[in-house]
């Protein structure tokens, strides 16, 4: 932007930045909203739409279910070795579990599944509909008396939230099974045990948080995207506004993993 103004002075600068910054926010709160009025209400479903909606949550989430869940049992493997092995060293043999449960279920999978949806999935949508848009396509269906937004953007919303809520469920048990059988191998005599101590580590408290948070990581990448592909950003040009746009992605999902570890460890 400083580039491309280079006769205007610093504060029209700094004033230009902050508006094209509470544009770009407001846009994003503001397609919330009607994502939300649009997903409660029937009329939304019809049978164009159901259609479409089947699609992209198929398109969405079968396509990456496989390789996600061989990566989350690596992920959970290496993770619970390290961390049993660190523990065994310094004597805290009888928390290495709960440490486990506490880093990969708690905090790294649901953040993980939000990034690889958004990283496979969501994004490429947000360039789509971009591309749509620009091309004309929104045109067309308003020509034709449908809703773009209720046509084209709710359906890739909806596919992204679920399949980053299905990828975040999945992994999690995925995680809990391989930690067991990295600590104890195929013996289940230790079964019980583990299910207590996973009982004291998910609390009422932990489990709303952490069931709050998988949501509000699965609107983020669903959202945020399709927004900065709906609209161009104030001043420049698309690939400003995708840039933008994933700068706004990471830095939600960031204030959302601090809030969720302040609620859980404060």
């Amino acid at each position: 932007m400083i580039n491309r103004l280079p006769g205007l002075s610093l504060p029209d600068r700094a004033w230009s930045t902050v508006r094209r910054w509470a544009v770009a926010w407001w846009r994003i709160l503001y397609l919330g909203a009607v994502v939300l009025v649009l997903v409660l209400s029937p009329s939304s479903y019809g049978r164009g739409t159901r259609r479409s909606l089947a699609r992209h949550l198929y398109l969405d989430t079968a396509p990456v279910l496989l390789g996600f869940t061989v990566l989350a049992a690596l992920l959970s493997l290496v993770l619970t070795r390290i961390v049993v092995v660190t523990a065994l060293s310094y004597g805290l043999s009888r928390y290495a579990m709960e440490m486990v449960i506490r880093v990969l279920v708690l905090e790294l999978i649901p953040l993980t599944a939000a990034l690889f949806v958004a990283m496979r999935a969501t994004i490429p949508n947000g360039t789509q509909l971009a591309l749509l848009r620009q091309s004309g396509r929104f045109d067309e269906l308003r020509a034709q008396g449908s809703d773009p937004v209720r046509v084209e953007l709710l359906p890739r919303v909806v596919a992204g939230v679920f399949a980053s809520i299905t990828l975040a469920a999945l992994s999690c048990v995925v995680a809990l099974v391989m930690g067991y059988l990295g600590v104890y191998g195929f013996n289940l005599a230790e079964a019980e045990g583990y299910t207590r101590m996973f009982g004291r580590v998910f609390t009422p408290s932990v489990t709303t948080l952490f069931a709050l948070k998988t949501v509000f990581f699965s609107l983020t990448v669903a959202l945020i995207p399709m927004a900065a592909g709906l609209y161009d950003a104030e001043g420049s040009t698309q690939p400003d506004s995708e840039l933008g746009g994933l700068a706004r992605m990471f830095a939600v999902l960031l204030l959302i993993e601090v809030a969720s570890l302040m609620g859980n460890y404060y």
